[in-house]
């Protein structure tokens, strides 16, 4: 990168959709970052997640130096501790006493690595991913379909199609840019759009009916609609006998739902919507059927899975242009990850325990003795297991299990007790990392370079951008060097991520052959790629035949990679949700994503432009709820499971049903005092898949009352978890410009409260400013003529609820400036962010509907250039038009 002026493509670090993006560094040393024009997924287009990466590229929480102990040692004494720590646990307990447990967010070079030194030579099939917990009962459901774990449409799809049906899938906020490229299609082809949620989502402002199911009974309204398309003689007969199994079954589960009457009753849906949706269906061939965590993320998930595929196979829509069930990725590398065997449950290339001659394929191509023979524990399983003391070393690489499993307290727990915790990361603090003995710090986005599969099967580069911050070291770099100190230097012997690239490349095109039940995971038309033409690798979307030529589309030709060539209809009978449902707990917990947050904020917390949109952890309760809970708009209230309590604000929406509640994933104890969801959530799992139920947890809601409100404004991060205990019963951290803003809640006087906030948080050496008026108190700290921190107290008011105030750290010490803040002049009214990419608040949105006149979303976004950028926002332009032209 030493001509400014050159663009280097590269691959987004956030979701499945896999954008390409160009980036180069500017004159001022940053990186600027624009979408590829010549990306498939993409096509030039970002989110505005994507757009903001740059404010993410900061050393702030970087792990820089590996730690023992906490205690800061070299890469050898780190790489030789965890070599001994893990040989003397495998020599006295054997090699299932060690687990990995990985993430979508590695690379598919990484991926490799650790899938082969765990299955292939320490011989523990004890290696999962988090993927487990978004994506595997689709895994499931595509292997017991298909014979093998592959998505057969592709996004062009999304615009060929004549219905898209969007079921357990926010698009609009989760995968933006596809949202995009339907809302388009949409507008120029009039495709009908059906979105199945249990909540009113932004996706539901395009859709043409929106079916507001009972949470868990997808599996009867897909039943319903293949029990109405046999019926009703909407069946492909000769496809079906020419191309699959098993229908009989398929049928005579669904036909236990005899009538409209009774899906109408399981899933909440009126008679008259059932038909409108199952005529859609029955009356479209080009018909798309996306599915995502809604649907996975299930006890049952993995036949909800199936009873979506068995209507298209029964149909025969399935790899025809614009016809085709559609599994949506959460992870940028969640299908590379499915791709190599980074799930307990399958083998590297699409191989299979099950199969005698695949796993002796996988050993005799690795050259091992000590390949696993079964499979190993899935995510919830392998904590357990940790918990129990049956597992005693875990190495977690890239994720943040004591977040974002279930029952994360148990999870805590789990690890606290666990003798040997390894960490490789790139951040040095989180809820995880606490529980380390051995932290290793790894390259982050930027600074990495091999290759991710999005969600239509395209390999895309991943580059090296920037150089690496501190120590930090490639995870596949990390993994073969303690694979070569265990004594396996001569299947782990690589000097670049271009050489495992290679052997991944020539595992999948091993004894991979037409007349074999050939797998479709095969990359052979890449095997003579030199270093060089890895480096500039462009998009290649699997499988690659040896004449190099892509496949967009799979199972055209009706042939499976099962043993006859078949695909298989699964029979999938409803089962209602188990929710531990009761008076004790009454309500029913959803939970999912918001627009601006990824996972558990490690990087998209680091970025003041996507904090403004949804600034804290909040809960979506119905006004009937609300009403009968005495809640207002903004009070925090207590939300209780049969596993913890956590503490939530409330925001009362006609979003959710009555009797339901939802709450988004993102906040941890890093960000949040008691934000944290996943302590609330149901241990249930797909006795499949193994993914937990993250959907539907029982919970109870008991309002919070306190006396006084606070917020903090920092130039740099500090501990609130070191203040004396009764002081904050709530407090929530966000990203600002030159640092970080505090909200906190508290049953002391403001008095108090500021007498210990000024003591811990402000130096007594360092030059204050106060000003204390009848309703707030408020102190600001200057250092170097420099404002380093700010603080103002409020006793609780549910009018004026505290949100954020005016930003002045960081900033020369400006008169005026101080003058607003010290005597109350700042802007305490609704700054929520509508529109990220651009930074236009609600409230610069609605003046300007009410000032100017604005009758469409066309004019808004053209006066205030919201919605201009990714186009993120445009539905909720358009709400915010219709809610202020009622009032």
């Amino acid at each position: 990168m030493n001509n400014q002026s050159s663009w280097v493509k590269s691959t987004c670090a956030y979701c499945g959709v896999g954008c390409g993006i160009k980036s180069r560094i500017n004159n001022q040393g940053q990186l600027d970052i624009k979408g590829d024009e010549q990306h498939p997924a993409n096509k030039g287009k970002l989110c505005a997640k994507a757009l903001t990466l740059t404010e993410t590229l900061t050393n702030d929480n970087r792990m820089l130096i590996p730690q023992i102990l906490n205690k800061p040692v070299s890469w050898n004494e780190a790489l030789d501790e965890t070599v001994t720590q893990l040989q003397s646990i495998i020599n006295r307990y054997g090699p299932s006493a060690v687990a990995f447990y990985v993430s979508g967010q590695l690379l598919t070079e990484d991926y490799y690595v650790v899938n082969k030194l765990a299955k292939g030579f320490i011989g523990t099939a004890n290696i999962d991913t988090n993927s487990r917990l978004c994506m595997s009962s689709a895994v499931a459901g595509h292997q017991r379909a298909f014979g093998e774990d592959c998505v057969a449409g592709c996004y062009d799809d999304l615009e060929a199609a004549d219905v898209v049906i969007l079921t357990g899938s926010n698009l609009a906020w989760c995968h933006p840019i596809l949202f995009q490229r339907l809302k388009l299609a949409q507008q120029q082809h009039n495709t009908k759009i059906v979105v199945i949620d249990p909540r009113h989502t932004a996706s539901c402002d395009i859709a043409d009916l929106h079916l507001a199911i009972t949470p868990g009974s997808d599996i009867a309204l897909f039943n319903g609609l293949l029990n109405y398309l046999n019926n009703n003689n909407y069946i492909d007969q000769e496809y079906i006998n020419a191309h699959t199994n098993n229908i009989e079954a398929a049928l005579t589960t669904a036909a236990t739902l005899s009538n409209d009457e009774n899906v109408s009753q399981l899933t909440g849906i009126s008679a008259e919507k059932l038909r409108t949706f199952y005529q859609l269906f029955a009356n479209h061939p080009r018909t798309v059927t996306v599915y995502s965590q809604g649907v996975n993320q299930s006890i049952s998930g993995t036949d909800k899975v199936n009873a979506i595929i068995n209507c298209h196979l029964a149909t025969g829509r399935i790899g025809k242009l614009g016809a085709t069930p559609f599994s949506i990725t959460g992870q940028p590398n969640a299908m590379g990850g499915r791709e190599v065997g980074g799930l307990a449950t399958t083998l590297a290339a699409h191989l299979s325990f099950e199969r005698q001659d695949h796993w002796q394929l996988l050993s005799d191509f690795w050259q091992t003795n000590n390949l696993a023979t079964k499979p190993g524990l899935k995510a919830v399983d392998m904590f357990d297991a940790i918990a129990n003391g049956t597992i005693k070393a875990v190495w977690i690489i890239a994720t943040n299990p004591a977040a974002s499993l279930p029952n994360s307290n148990k999870i805590n727990r789990a690890l606290a007790q666990c003798p040997c915790v390894i960490v490789s990361d790139c951040v040095n603090n989180n809820d995880t990392l606490r529980h380390a003995t051995i932290k290793l710090p790894a390259q982050g986005w930027s600074e990495k370079s091999g290759t991710v599969t999005n969600s239509e099967r395209y390999i895309s580069r991943q580059r090296r951008l920037l150089p690496t911050q501190g120590e930090a070291k490639p995870d596949w770099w990390i993994i073969t060097q303690v694979a070569q100190r265990m004594g396996f230097g001569d299947s782990f012997n690589y000097t670049n991520e271009a050489q495992i690239f290679a052997e991944h490349v020539a595992l999948t095109a091993t004894n991979n052959h037409p007349h074999q039940t050939p797998r479709l995971l095969n990359l052979s038309g890449l095997s003579h790629l030199t270093a060089h033409d890895y480096d500039n690798l462009l998009p290649q979307q699997w499988p690659i035949n040896d004449d190099g030529i892509n496949q967009q589309r799979l199972f055209s030709d009706g042939i499976f990679p099962t043993q006859d060539g078949k695909a298989c209809f699964i029979a999938t009978p409803y089962r209602p949700p188990i929710t531990h449902h009761s008076t004790a707990y009454p309500l029913l917990l959803n939970t999912g994503r918001i627009r601006d947050q990824w996972h558990t904020m490690t990087r998209t917390g680091l970025s003041a432009s996507l904090a403004g949109h949804i600034q804290e952890p909040l809960i979506s309760v119905h006004p009937t709820d609300a009403d009968h809970y005495k809640l207002s708009n903004n009070q925090l209230v207590t939300v209780t499971s049969q596993y913890s309590k956590a503490i939530f604000r409330v925001r009362i929406s006609t979003e959710v049903k009555p009797r339901q509640v939802f709450i988004a994933i993102h906040w941890t104890q890093q960000t949040s005092s008691s934000g944290s969801v996943c302590a609330l959530i149901d241990e249930q799992c797909d006795p499949i898949s193994g993914q937990p139920q993250f959907k539907a947890t029982a919970v109870q809601l008991t309002p919070l009352t306190y006396t006084t409100d606070a917020i903090l404004t920092t130039t740099e991060a500090v501990t609130l978890a070191d203040l004396p205990s009764p002081t904050a019963l709530y407090w929530v951290c966000k990203k600002v410009k030159a640092g970080y803003q505090y909200c906190l809640s508290s049953n002391l006087t403001p008095s108090a409260l500021e007498q210990i906030l000024m003591t811990y948080f402000m130096h007594p050496a360092q030059h204050h400013l106060r000003a204390i008026t009848h309703n707030s108190r408020r102190a600001i700290v200057i250092e170097n003529n420099r404002c380093i921190s700010s603080l103002l107290i409020r006793p609780y008011s549910n009018s004026h609820y505290l949100t954020s105030s005016s930003n002045i750290i960081g900033y020369e010490c400006n008169e005026l400036k101080l003058h607003q803040f010290l005597n109350g002049e700042d802007n305490l009214t609704d700054t929520d962010i509508v529109c990220a990419c651009k930074q236009i608040t609600k409230q610069q949105l609605i003046d300007t509907i009410t000032n100017k006149k604005v009758q469409d979303v066309s004019t808004l976004s053209r006066i205030t250039t919201a919605g201009t950028g990714c186009g993120g926002c445009w539905c909720e332009l358009e709400s915010l038009l219709n809610l202020t032209d009622a009032n």
